[in-house]
């Protein structure tokens, strides 16, 4: 369909931005000829009214939006909380993630493992041919070459997004490096790039009007492995429609680190500075909307105590030169979730969106001209005009922004973004985070006894949904290091690959890996680790066990704090909530390893025989 492999000889010369007729490259500021067939391809396939190349400008960042104004899409904020900022409000059946129209389409069924939906590459091109063949009618086509991480990197990363939907365009401006330096660097390289679709499959018919957020009810979010190709079709949110995110950075990343040697992981990546001016840098796998973003901005309680953020979502491993393994933040901006983040919980978050040059997705406008989410305030405004278009009062019975409402922030704007973020090659990491929200049974830390284990960790790990992806809320479902919707291969394989990825690096220079759990509710049925920014004094403990100290005792699931073990100073907590929080019942890991069989029976033959024997030894350790 798209010719993906990026071989012919490039062209350095002046690149700008640019539109055209829409089957028309011979005005294109490029002579890179995959990049020129491919968007000849599409354009003949999707027949846009006109082809425009993004070059990332600032006037062609104000034209845009102001033509999404003008259209409805984005209502230009006038508060001077948020300036140069915007909000868009979404069709309410485009809301979140598609899992179930999210599709791996490798040459064979069983790479794409039980975890992913299936369908024969062949008869999934016929039936993209169908719904992009004349998709993009009476819509511009906009080019936007990007690169994820740097540009200067060993190994930088280029997609190419196509597009019909300008709130794309600005909304990869923040999320990546795009524009004219990104296509001069295709060039300078003569490089491979990630062929990427997406159309909202609305066409316009001549004269016909178009509404503010266009979308079709027949959706697909489709990967192609081994060509490394996706297509985006009837969605215009999040990580359906900004293909360098989910799409590119995780799936089709995740296919390439397995065939390259590295790993694309959904986690955040912070450094952690104690009062003797020790660094650690430490990752993070969580699922969407369980914390990721507020301990990614963590600001410690613990007196001399610093934290910095290199990112809060996605992060890449590479085995370094000298045995360590590295990680990187490959995105430019946050796509957080707005609910729950405000100024008494993650201010970091909330300077860095009061800077403004944002695009808020589905919050609830103000009077006043500004936008508000569920928790930005602990106290509501008198009334507010929601997410629906509808008046809001503290009275009304839903809430004035989704649940799944998004902030859409360049990371630069972070006060606490550390300088190591700018390396183009990352850092050493030091630890992993394994954690999700479960009410019962996982203790607020513990600590793996080795790599295998904290593998084990990441393969068991489970966590109650959210409004992050479609379907019912509160399920508990396992989640392998937090990247169940976003694994582009078999999910055995991913576990072997984990395993084969440590084999490359120093043993001695391995991260150490925990498992985490801000959300267990204790005797009184609440919560019972006040969580946030108290979260600095369990990574205080993950970094006294770096170093070989920290209370800790053994237990069947690996070490916990001591009763004493963590740094309670100045901290509100009765014995029995830090009892509730730290204390590992057997009882409930008994019922829990039957759900641990269960999970692995999935797996069948593919399931890792390390992981296997990590399996016999919990229950081995839970029934003697």
């Amino acid at each position: 369909m798209v010719n993906t492999v990026a071989t012919a000889p490039g062209a350095n010369q002046t690149t700008d931005s640019r539109t055209t007729g829409p089957a028309n490259t011979a005005d294109a500021p490029t002579t890179h000829t995959p990049l020129l067939n491919f968007v000849e391809e599409i354009a003949a396939l999707a027949q846009p009214e006109s082809i425009h190349w993004v070059d990332g400008s600032e006037e062609e960042h104000r034209r845009l939006t102001d033509q999404l104004v003008e259209a409805g899409t984005f209502t230009r904020l006038t508060s001077p909380d948020f300036p140069d900022s915007f909000a868009a409000f979404s069709d309410p059946a485009d809301v979140a993630r598609v899992e179930s129209r999210t599709f791996i389409c490798s040459e064979k069924e069983r790479d794409a493992g039980f975890t992913n939906n299936w369908v024969d590459p062949a008869e999934m091109r016929e039936k993209l041919q169908g719904v992009f063949a004349g998709a993009m009618q009476g819509r511009t086509m906009y080019v936007i070459p990007f690169v994820m991480g740097h540009l200067d990197a060993e190994d930088p990363k280029f997609g190419v997004e196509i597009t019909d939907s300008a709130y794309v365009v600005t909304s990869m401006r923040i999320m990546a490096r795009i524009g004219t330096e990104v296509l001069r660097k295709i060039e300078e390289l003569d490089a491979f790039f990630v062929p990427a679709v997406h159309s909202v499959g609305a066409p316009l018919e001549p004269g016909q009007s178009d509404v503010s957020w266009p979308c079709n009810e027949e959706k697909y979010i489709v990967h192609f492995p081994e060509s490394r190709e996706i297509w985006s079709y009837g969605s215009g949110y999040g990580g359906n429609a900004l293909l360098g995110k989910k799409c590119y950075a995780l799936r089709i990343a995740s296919v390439m680190a397995r065939d390259e040697g590295w790993l694309a992981e959904h986690m955040l990546i912070l450094k952690l500075t104690s009062p003797a001016n020790r660094s650690y840098f430490i990752a993070g796998a969580f699922p969407s909307a369980c914390g990721k973003t507020n301990l990614a901005l963590i600001d410690p309680t613990l007196e001399g105590w610093k934290a910095e953020t290199l990112g809060d979502d996605i992060t890449w491993i590479r085995p370094g030169h000298e045995g360590e393994l590295r990680v990187v933040n490959p995105e430019s901006g946050y796509f957080g979730v707005a609910p729950g983040t405000g100024w008494h919980t993650n201010a970091n978050a909330m300077r860095a969106i009061a800077k403004g040059n944002s695009v808020f997705t589905n919050c609830a406008l103000t009077d006043d001209g500004g936008v508000w989410w569920e928790g930005m305030t602990e106290q509501p405004p008198a009334h507010l005009t929601d997410w629906r278009g509808e008046d809001w009062t503290p009275d009304s019975d839903l809430p004035a922004a989704h649940p799944n409402a998004r902030f859409c922030t360049p990371i630069d704007q972070t006060d606490m973004l550390a300088e190591e973020y700018f390396e183009p090659n990352g850092v050493k990491l030091d630890a992993i985070l394994f954690g999700g929200r479960r009410k019962t049974t996982v203790p607020l830390v513990t600590q793996a006894r080795d790599w295998n284990h904290g593998i084990f960790f990441g393969a068991t790990l489970s966590s109650e949904t959210t409004a992050a992806a479609e379907g019912q809320v509160g399920t508990v479902r396992r989640d392998p290091m937090a990247m169940l919707p976003f694994i582009g291969y078999d999910a055995g394989d991913y576990l072997k690959h984990w395993v084969e990825v440590s084999s490359q690096a120093d043993p001695e220079k391995l991260p150490e890996i925990f498992l985490v759990n801000w959300f267990r509710k204790g005797r009184d049925g609440k919560i019972a680790w006040p969580g946030f920014a108290e979260n600095s004094r369990v990574l205080k403990w993950v970094t006294e066990r770096l170093e070989g100290g920290g209370a800790a005792v053994e237990t069947p699931i690996g070490f916990t704090p001591r009763m004493d073990g963590l740094d309670l100073t100045g901290l509100e907590i009765t014995p029995e909530q830090l009892e509730d929080s730290i204390t590992v019942y057997r009882d409930e890991w008994l019922t829990e390893l039957e759900g641990i069989d269960e999970w692995f029976a999935e797996f069948g033959d593919s399931l890792p025989k390390s992981i296997a024997a990590e399996t016999e030894e919990l229950r081995r350790r839970l029934q003697s």
